[in-house]
């Protein structure tokens, strides 16, 4: 299971999540199994494309796996934005409902300020 998570995190952060313009990240820490980690890595390529050109002021956005967390950091040009990408339809309607049935607890949803 460790090399499938390597794989997955080298394919999922192979671009940088510190990018240009950020002012605030948006994270948000997911408890899923290992064995449902796979379809959760999915639904972030599925959403990273339409986040990136549809959510204003979005920067970058990344999947983090480790063996005790899954954490999708999304980054904004302000804390506004991050606070706004919350109420989306794309976040509320899609990300959401297709991630729900992996979760085995709530979310933890913090929004950082970048200086």
């Amino acid at each position: 299971m460790k090399k499938l998570l390597a794989s997955i995190f080298v394919l999922l952060f192979s671009t940088s999540v510190w990018a240009t313009g950020t002012g605030a990240y948006l994270q948000i820490n997911l408890k899923i199994s290992d064995e449902n980690r796979p379809a959760a890595a999915e639904i972030y390529k599925k959403y990273k494309q339409p986040f990136l050109e549809k959510i204003e002021n979005s920067t970058s956005k990344a999947l983090l796996i480790n063996e005790g967390n899954v954490q999708v950091l999304h980054g904004f040009k302000d804390t506004a934005s991050a606070e706004a990408y919350l109420a989306t339809e794309l976040f509320k309607n899609d990300v959401v409902r297709e991630l729900k049935p992996l979760l085995e607890a709530s979310p933890e949803i913090t929004i950082y300020q970048a200086m």
